[in-house]
This record gives C-alpha cells, structure tokens and sequence, in this order.
C-alpha cells in the first residue's frame, strides 16, 4: 500500500501565476499604501513628487497585477472575476490620474476608496481562495 507524498512542491507550471498574482496583489497595496500617506502630505503643505511617483509606480504595479490575473485565469482556468476586478483597478488608475487636481478630488477621494478595495479583495482572495 502506498501512500501520497503531501510534501512534494506543487508543479511550478501552475504555482508559477498563483505566485506572481500574490506577490503583485500585495505590491499593489503597498504602493496605494503610500498613496495615503503622500497624498496626506499635499494637505499640509507637501510636495506632490512622492505622490506623483507614486502613480506612476501605481499604474505599473496594477497593471502587471491585471496581467497576472488574466496569466492565472488562461493557465490554471477558474473564476474570471479576479482578472475583471484587477483589469478594472488598472483603468482606475488612470482615471484618478487624470481627476487628481483640487477640483477633481471629489471623484479623486471616491476613486481612491475603490481602488483600495478592489486591490485589498484581489489580495485577500489570491492568498485565501487559491490552492
């Protein structure tokens, strides 16, 4: 009678876009992270250069987050939402981008708070929902 290795590493073919979603799901926090606290900044008198380069961070982290989750959805199939909801917060960036003026902070400040959330679950869910 034999029994099954559960000690055995998983195949790197189909850990390979687990790892990266997860690595750039929590980067992408990170990065809206300093988001606040830059943006806190601007209110008391801060430059805008660590908040400006923060977006530009943002856009790419995001954007390879969104290409992680399309890699993880054609490679290992399941739910398509992830890489709906990672597209989704990529194109949000550049619409807080383009509102991120004093005059566009009332879509500013709502964006930001989406963001946030489709990021924060995008991450929760790559580290809860995926084996």
């Amino acid at each position: 009678m034999s029994t099954q290795n559960r000690h055995v590493a998983p195949d790197s073919a189909s850990a390979a876009p687990v790892l990266a979603l997860r690595v750039l799901a929590v980067a992408s926090v990170a990065v809206i992270t300093w988001q606040f606290v830059t943006a806190a900044g601007l209110f008391t008198g801060g430059a805008v250069g660590p908040h400006a380069a923060g977006s530009i961070v943002l856009h790419i982290v995001t954007g390879l987050t969104a290409g992680a989750a399309i890699w993880l959805r054609t490679r290992n199939g399941g739910p398509w939402w992830p890489s709906v909801v990672a597209t989704v917060v990529f194109v949000l960036t550049f619409v807080q981008g383009y509102f991120g003026t004093i005059p566009g902070l009332i879509v500013h400040l709502p964006g930001a708070m989406a963001l946030t959330a489709g990021s924060v679950w995008l991450a929760a869910w790559s580290f809860l929902r995926l084996r």
